[in-house]
């Protein structure tokens, strides 16, 4: 059995994949642009993958391969309908990063809502040191507790982050993009009431057509002036561009981004020449990268394996 990772950097290379040996022999690349996709798993019979575009023009020539593992949940770089027709199998890994991602959706928040960094440059650059009074109040902020937290998105670590925000004292309700929603417990509402009513907003869906460029010029001009928005989902979601006029319009307070448009980000993102710190954090597409959530994909996915080769399905897509 021949297996490719195409990505192995994707895990960070203080996690070890030497699990996936007992399975057969294993060629790893740290990376592997686009035109080398094609060489390099020509004689694979297992493929592993993160970002690396998947589809007749990149796979056609490896007529062995069965299987395709994803490290992540993700797999929209995949060809699903190409890869139906070979009979070729794609599974991903699910729940791996939950708790990891909801824990930084509340740091981007809290660094926002708590004027954290404006707090922190108070004290370091020796203005607090020059003060008469033990505390500063120039900068306020309010209290979790009277505000009302949106969320769109309510898998795993949609319906976690609702729940987290519940235990903080928020009003949880949840906006209703479609008609066949999961069942919750917390109200929801109509989009353009949901972006109107919301003091944070966390975004936690799949990017579709229903959701690519969600959040526009117009969406922003009908959010609460001091509304959050936080994007840990997809970052096409979220129009850059119209984020980055949105702040400079002051019609929303604050973004916390870990995605964005083009990863890494381009110099062309406007939102890369956004220097207020105190209303916008972008973080590198980490949210998910803790170092239990980086080992268990990896072991997630050998367990992947194991099932596909024992002819059982486990975590399949296709």
């Amino acid at each position: 059995m021949k297996i490719v990772i195409l990505e192995r950097a994707t895990v960070g290379f203080d996690v070890s994949v030497d699990e996936l040996n007992r399975f057969g022999d294993v060629t790893s690349y740290d990376t592997t642009p686009i035109e080398q996709i094609a060489e390099r798993v020509q004689d694979a019979d297992i493929i592993i993958a993160n970002k690396s575009p998947l589809n007749e023009s990149t796979i056609s020539g490896a007529k062995n391969v069965k299987l395709i593992c994803e490290f992540a949940t993700g797999y929209d770089n995949i060809d699903i309908s190409y890869c139906k027709r070979r009979g070729i199998k794609v599974c991903n890994v699910k729940g791996y990063s939950t708790d990891a991602v909801v824990q930084h959706t509340f740091a981007l928040a809290l660094y926002l809502f708590e004027k954290l960094n404006y707090y922190d440059n108070y004290v370091k650059c020796g203005e607090y040191a020059r003060s008469d009074n033990f505390s500063h109040y120039d900068y306020h902020f309010s209290e979790l507790s009277v505000k009302t937290w949106g969320v769109i998105g309510m898998g795993a670590i949609g319906s976690k982050v609702a729940d987290v925000a519940n235990a903080f004292g928020c009003n949880v309700v949840r906006c209703s993009l479609r008609d066949n929603m999961t069942p919750s417990k917390y109200p929801a509402l109509p989009f353009d009431e949901f972006v109107a009513t919301c003091d944070i907003i966390s975004i936690h869906c799949p990017l579709n057509d229903d959701t690519r460029d969600l959040f526009n010029e117009d969406t922003f001009h009908r959010m609460k002036e001091d509304a959050i928005l936080i994007n840990v989902a997809r970052g096409a979601i979220v129009n850059n561009s119209d984020l980055y006029k949105a702040l400079n319009d002051n019609l929303i307070y604050g973004a916390g981004l870990d995605v964005i448009e083009t990863e890494p980000i381009s110099v062309d993102n406007p939102l890369s020449h956004y220097s207020d710190s105190n209303r916008l954090i972008i973080t590198p597409h980490m949210a998910w990268a803790s170092n239990e959530a980086r080992a268990r994909v990896v072991s997630e996915t050998a367990l992947n394996i194991e099932a596909f080769l024992a002819g059982k399905e486990r975590c399949i897509v296709i």
